[in-house]
């Protein structure tokens, strides 16, 4: 098997991504405090037509070189917001209408492989720091929480390895 090269994948270029259509879905980073995770995220929200990305707290905010370093441009083609406070940022899109989900361990989760997207339906995917996760208060401002099985030793995922399990369920389920 030959590799395909970048013309036989039939890229868009970032004009047309801007203007292609998306799933609807906001991922919303909750005081995400690696830009290199940062900029992997930008990319795989590129990779699967994300809606946006909302950076939160003391998540960073593109340009920067170490957002670049693994974004590879994906900050420019993702449509990005930036809220001082993550409770902020959830009051603005609840008041667009979007269902706000976390993915986090929580009492009562739902596990990812036995939600569906509602067709028609926007939601926001609120994902957490590094080390303490989803903050409690925002953990409690949600309309759902979604959980990713685990089988091994470990009790979580990395930030961009989990947020990529998910954005993929949202891509994978929702009607394009």
């Amino acid at each position: 098997m030959k590799k395909k090269t970048i013309r036989e994948m039939g890229r868009l270029t970032v004009e047309e991504f801007r203007s292609a259509g998306k799933i609807p879905l906001v991922v919303m980073l909750d005081n995400v405090r690696s830009l290199h995770n940062i900029g992997s995220l930008f990319r795989t929200c590129d990779a699967f037509a994300v809606e946006s990305i909302a950076l939160c707290g003391i998540s960073a905010t593109p340009p920067s070189p170490e957002i670049h370093k693994t974004a590879l441009g994906a900050e420019n083609s993702v449509e990005w917001s930036y809220f001082p406070t993550t409770a902020e940022a959830v009051a603005h899109f609840r008041a667009q209408g979007y269902l706000i989900a976390c993915l986090e361990q929580v009492n009562g989760s739902r596990q990812l492989q036995d939600f569906r997207p509602e067709p028609g339906r926007k939601y926001v995917l609120i994902c957490g720091n590094e080390v303490d996760g989803v903050d409690q208060a925002i953990v409690d401002a949600c309309d759902l929480w979604l959980e990713i099985p685990q089988a091994g030793t470990k009790h979580s995922l990395n930030v961009t390895v989990s947020t990529a399990v998910a954005i993929w369920h949202f891509f994978s389920n929702t009607v394009r």
